[in-house]
């Protein structure tokens, strides 16, 4: 569903609607972002509570309108409102998703299901925004793309009422197993935030990490339709780019997930936002598309690397009755760097031009991996 929009929503904005602005145009990611970090802040507490599947079909129940609207949208209004209920969608069934997996993978093999769980998620993304890019490169950007995304909706929503079962005991079981150490019970949703958020330095450093992570994504997603298209590429180009980028990523973590189980979290995670930082200042600095083939691909194993790594970090200090609430205010504060990421963007690509923020937000990534090292362990070893 996300991948449908990577490469071809941008160029909506500037051609059918004729919005110059890069800061208007990144509306549309802005409103993603923060709807999807409050659907992952609601989606980890009513996990603890009610269960993941409920959140899983209502995630679905959201999607459904969401490529009819872009199809239909007479305004660009109306694709910054798809894009609030795609928040709500990714926010709600990509959370129950990977708390399902950790609770089924057990304390010994999370890296293993956060890595399964992204790998799957972000190579269907690859696919999707090729897809979409090679569908709107022989057609038109609007509808037939997102007919697709209207078949994955309904497809979706029927595999989840169908087949998924529930998890939320098999994560109550594992809490009170003595190989966990001395049971705890579960915290108030006050209590998580506060310590995933700020309280925990290790919590928070790897807070920061998702967000930066996010943030810099903006870059894929944003920016790079924007500047391929202004250097001579066409539409099905930009979004071979973009799809290098998330195959890549999605493709590496199903062995940087497990890697992560065997070596620890940090060397990932840290080792992953540098990559990043140099693929990112790389699509600044270089012109040619062969070069940019090597940027993206360096982003994407970057990425790859820090991604299911941080999931498992946050999951690993995370007691199981408060597990899914800690994973929810993570993912509220990672999908925050969405929007951030699109009003910084946007700015510096108005001030300086595409370029030059780009090279910006690489810097800033850079910064970011080496906070997380500052800090001696940033994760638990699983018992």
């Amino acid at each position: 569903m996300l991948g449908l929009e990577r490469a071809v929503v941008p160029l909506i904005a500037s051609r059918e609607f004729g919005i110059a602005s890069v800061s208007a145009s990144l509306a549309f990611i802005v409103s993603f972002g923060v709807v999807k970090a409050l659907a992952n802040l609601i989606a980890g507490r009513a996990s603890d509570q009610i269960g993941r599947r409920p959140l899983l079909i209502a995630g679905w129940l959201a999607g459904i309108p969401v490529p009819w609207v872009i199809i239909f949208a007479p305004s660009w209004g109306w694709v910054v409102l798809a894009n609030i209920l795609l928040g709500v969608n990714q926010g709600l069934c990509w959370s129950a998703a990977v708390i399902m997996k950790i609770d089924l993978a057990g304390p010994t093999r999370r890296g293993l299901a956060t890595g399964m769980n992204e790998f799957a998620g972000y190579l269907a993304m690859a696919l999707s925004t090729a897809a979409s890019g090679w569908i709107a490169y022989r057609t038109a950007l609007r509808p037939y793309p997102f007919y697709l995304g209207a078949a994955i909706a309904v497809i979706a929503l029927l595999l989840s009422v169908i087949f998924v079962r529930e998890t939320r005991d098999i994560a109550l079981l594992e809490a009170v197993h003595p190989t966990h150490g001395p049971q705890q019970s579960s915290l108030s949703f006050r209590a998580v935030f506060k310590r995933v958020t700020w309280q925990d330095v290790a919590f928070f450093r790897l807070s920061q990490a998702g967000f930066v992570n996010n943030l810099n994504d903006v870059v894929s997603w944003g920016l790079l339709p924007l500047l391929a298209v202004q250097r001579g590429s066409t539409v099905q180009q930009a979004a071979l780019f973009g799809g290098t980028y998330l195959a890549v990523w999605g493709a590496s973590q199903l062995g940087t997930g497990p890697l992560s189980d065997r070596i620890g979290r940090q060397p990932l995670i840290a080792g992953g936002l540098w990559l990043q930082a140099l693929g990112i200042a790389l699509l600044g600095m270089l012109a040619d598309p062969g070069g940019w083939i090597v940027a993206v691909v360096l982003m994407g194993l970057g990425t790859g690397m820090a991604y299911p790594a941080l999931l498992a970090a946050v999951s690993d200090r995370a007691h199981p009755p408060w597990r899914a609430s800690a994973l929810g205010v993570y993912r509220f504060w990672r999908d925050g760097g969405y929007a951030a990421g699109a009003v910084l963007a946007g700015l510096l690509s108005d001030w300086l031009g595409v370029p030059a923020a780009i090279v910006a937000i690489a810097a800033l990534t850079a910064a970011s991996g080496t906070m997380v090292v500052a800090h001696r362990r940033v994760t638990v070893p699983a018992p």
